[in-house]
């Protein structure tokens, strides 16, 4: 009879969640996507929450869902990242630009915490992290992925997901910061290990090879279930040795990617469609669901000086960062327009699941509170919310502007 109603409690609790993430589309198309789909996910999950309507409670089986819904996100983030930009001249410079991001996030910690290190690296990392998995629908929305702002995005994107997460392995961890780094070192070994395995012995194998890669589109989906089988095991590894599991997810995503791009590149992008299909019908959705219902809309507000000035140090710390280092330095981005920089800064600045992340080991390590935490989440929301939609309004403002000087040429 327990079992019973524990079914019963479960499949309550995603039913409101599969509405909430249905209906947050509709919405989005209605307002034609000036407000994300995310943000909709997010205030639906406030909503269906429990400080709220209490419609949907985070059960163990709504919990362990999330958790995947957060690796799919990161996993697609990985694949979407090109490696060789990252190491590129360009990638190095927004690596460089991401440190200075992180030391001036952390001394505005400093003086905001007056003197609390590990408080304001908490800060330091949720301040200038970039929501690059949360970008690529708003960039694939607009056809910025191919220009020279989509790239730029994406390279300052993948440093601001993995810094933020290696950081916060290293300074945030309950080991000392050389056990940490020595902990990193072995992920790192094992996840390369992980994914070069199967990949060499189905290259010893040919003809074992061939039948796996001809099956991917029939019901085995062989290949994907490969993908999902390196997700999950690099996630367990990572919550085995006491890491954050996007970390993980993200090495996955990298690691498959360099892997199809060497292996078979159309196959690769054919895989990453099979993900974004398993990951945003369900799994994502149901990642962002949760993070609004873990808000106290109530509280937020009654801290909104707190939220305000969240944001305000994210767009200083990060945005306009990233908007100096384009503007007066050479980051080989190819991007002159004073706009376009500007609208790279908005994008840098965007930031959520690092921050639902970093904020959620501060609040466990009582760090910081609950109530803190959920500003913190609701001023990520806000960067998805309002930067991106003032930076596709400077792009298309910036176009406009350029159709309308070739008319009177």
């Amino acid at each position: 009879m327990d079992e019973g109603h524990l079914l019963i409690d479960n499949l309550l609790s995603v039913w409101w969640i599969v509405l909430a993430a249905s209906a947050a589309p509709v919405c989005a198309l209605i307002v034609r996507r000036h407000v994300p789909d995310v943000v909709w996910l997010l205030a639906f999950g406030v909503l269906v929450g429990p400080h709220a309507l209490g419609l949907a409670e985070q059960t163990e089986a709504v919990a362990f869902l999330r958790e995947l819904g957060m690796g799919f996100l990161f996993l697609l983030a990985g694949f979407e990242v090109s490696t060789a930009d990252m190491r590129g001249r360009q990638g190095r410079h927004a690596a460089l630009t991401w440190v200075i991001c992180a030391l001036l996030g952390t001394a505005a910690g400093l003086l905001l915490t007056q003197g609390e290190v590990r408080v304001a690296i908490v800060l330091g990392i949720a301040s200038t992290s970039t929501a690059l998995g949360t970008l690529l629908p708003i960039l694939k929305d607009s056809g910025a992925m191919g220009s020279p702002l989509g790239r730029a995005t994406m390279i300052h994107g993948a440093w601001g997901e993995l810094l933020p997460i290696v950081a916060m392995s290293l300074l945030l961890s309950s080991r000392g910061t050389w056990q940490a780094a020595l902990v990193l070192i072995v992920f790192a070994a094992a996840a390369v290990v992980t994914v070069a395995m199967p990949a060499r012995f189905l290259r010893r194998v040919p003809l074992l090879g061939r039948a796996v890669v001809g099956a991917s589109n029939t019901t085995m989906q062989t290949t994907l279930r490969l993908t999902v089988f390196v997700l999950v095991t690099l996630m367990l590894l990572t919550a085995v040795l006491d890491l954050d599991v996007a970390l993980g997810a993200f090495a996955a995503g990298l690691l498959l990617n360099v892997l199809f791009g060497a292996l078979a590149p159309d196959h690769g992008a054919e895989i990453a469609h099979k993900v974004e299909v398993v990951g945003f019908s369900l799994l994502i959705p149901v990642f962002f669901v949760t993070s609004g219902m873990g808000i106290d809309l109530g509280a937020v507000l009654s801290e909104w000086p707190m939220l305000l000035g969240f944001v305000a140090v994210i767009a200083v710390v990060r945005g306009l960062v990233v908007f100096c280092r384009e503007r007066f330095t050479h980051t080989h981005s190819g991007l002159t327009d004073v706009r376009e920089q500007a609208a790279l800064g908005l994008y840098s600045a965007t930031g959520l699941p690092i921050i639902v992340a970093v904020t959620q080991i501060a609040a466990s390590s009582d760090l910081i509170s609950t109530v803190t935490a959920s500003v913190m989440v609701t001023g990520g929301a806000l960067t998805v919310l309002v930067f991106p939609l003032l930076a596709g309004l400077l792009v298309r403002g910036g176009a406009a502007e350029g159709d309308g000087a070739r008319h009177r040429g």
